[in-house]
């Protein structure tokens, strides 16, 4: 199968309910922001400028667990902000874990490994060692972790971890190639983490899966190529969405970057163009979601907006009408479902009902269209049981011949140039003469 059968039979089920009690509207997969804050300040992303006035905030455990009830959404997706930071992150998984949900922890994998080590730690035995000697072969843990892993002490052992499980995934930000990657998180190092972090998830048996936002300059044939990488690592799965231009993107792109949002931001042209391939790549790779999606990003068919069915819940409430667009938070998950007029938004026969959602072609919209949403096709469902329950994949091993480190691990990362410049003898030299003029 494609998808883990339990997986896939309990998303199916949540559905097959729903629709036969005839709900209208029901939430699919919960976007969960226990915080904003974020290490990283990756560019096209908004969220951590948009609540700029309350990154120091945070959601209760509680109220985390509460809204996974709430909506009673089979998924959770954890995101943020980087959740990692979240001081309760491992209360949260468990007890989403109790909950019986399938949780996607989106990160941008730089303290992964560090969660990682700590789960090695408090459940060591002499059987870990065989996965200790091909971490430390890997040069994914050094010798003293290992030894830290091996003395943990009854503190270590006793902590709450992130464990592996059938029913959770890593599911690491991968924007392209090293080059790339490095450039749109605006630091060089994060992709070699991101993939050491991968190696070490597969090693110790955790499911891993990668999210891709598609930018105007990236490359399909690098797009291609980062599939064909991360299949040869083993990875899960992926999921894969056009970069749309939503307000609060925009305006840190112009006030903070000084750049025009027109020259990074996808138009619907632009996204069925980068998109053309995506059930090309669907064969090939294990790309989550669904077909019909995939049809709707080629533009090979049209489909209405369902926000609905991926709600958003963040520090200020249940936000509205979707996780990029701000019209207010409610107190509630039935509140928001009632009070927002959801046919002001999305795109109808080609013509957007808010100008803000003219070129959005995003997951987070219409993802779950293709399984819960209005526009169904004759044969949709059988496209959609064909793919998820048919044969997954195989790992694509050529893939180890991609030349994926092609930034600062060769000495061509976006700040090699200006490090050069700085550390040129000539610039040491003019730095010694200015010092010894201030003297």
């Amino acid at each position: 199968m494609r998808f883990p059968f339990a997986l896939t039979a309990r998303i199916a089920g949540h559905i097959i309910k729903h629709k036969l009690a005839k709900t209208p509207k029901f939430a699919m997969v919960l976007q969960l922001e226990p915080l904003h804050t974020c290490n990283l300040t990756c560019t096209g992303c908004g969220r951590i400028r948009e609540y700029s006035t309350s990154l120091k905030d945070i959601m209760s455990l509680e109220d985390c667990l509460a809204a996974a009830v709430e909506c009673e959404a089979p998924m959770v997706s954890i995101c943020g902000g980087e959740p990692l930071i979240y001081p309760k992150i491992e209360e949260l998984v468990a007890g989403l874990h109790a909950q019986h949900r399938i949780i996607y922890i989106c990160t941008n994998g730089t303290f992964m490994r560090k969660k990682m080590r700590e789960y090695m730690g408090a459940h060591y035995s002499p059987k870990m060692e065989t996965k200790i000697a091909k971490l430390l072969a890997g040069k994914l843990i050094s010798d003293k972790e290992a030894a830290t892993i091996r003395q943990a002490d009854d503190q270590a052992r006793a902590k709450v971890t992130i464990k592996p499980s059938k029913w959770m995934y890593w599911n690491v930000h991968v924007d392209g190639l090293e080059y790339t990657h490095d450039l749109i998180v605006e630091r060089e190092g994060v992709f070699k983490e991101c993939i050491e972090a991968i190696k070490m998830a597969k090693i110790l048996g955790y499911q891993v899966a990668t999210n891709t936002t598609v930018y105007k300059e990236s490359d399909a044939k690098e797009l291609e190529q980062m599939f064909e990488f991360l299949s040869s690592l083993e990875v899960d799965g992926h999921t894969i969405s056009p970069g749309y231009e939503y307000d609060a993107a925009k305006k840190d792109m112009i006030k903070r970057l000084g750049k025009k949002p027109e020259d990074f931001f996808l138009t619907r042209k632009m996204t069925k163009e980068k998109f053309a391939k995506i059930q090309e790549w669907g064969e090939k790779f294990t790309i989550f979601g669904t077909p019909v999606y995939q049809e709707f990003l080629a533009g090979k068919r049209e489909l209405s907006c369902t926000a609905w069915a991926i709600p958003t819940r963040n520090i200020k409430g249940w936000k509205a009408p979707c996780y990029l667009m701000t019209d207010g938070h409610f107190g509630g998950y039935q509140e928001l479902i009632a009070k927002v007029e959801w046919d002001k938004y999305g795109v109808r026969n080609g013509v957007a009902r808010d100008p803000r959602c003219e070129n959005c072609m995003v997951h987070c919209g219409y993802e779950s269209s293709g399984a819960v949403g209005s526009d169904y096709q004759a044969g949709d469902n059988w496209k959609n049981i064909k793919y998820n329950f048919g044969p997954k994949p195989k790992p694509y091993y050529e893939g180890r011949q991609v030349q994926a480190f092609n930034g600062v691990s060769i000495g061509k990362g976006h700040l090699s140039e200006a490090k050069a410049a700085i550390n040129s003898p000539r610039a040491a030299m003019n730095g010694a003469q200015a010092a010894f003029s201030r003297k």
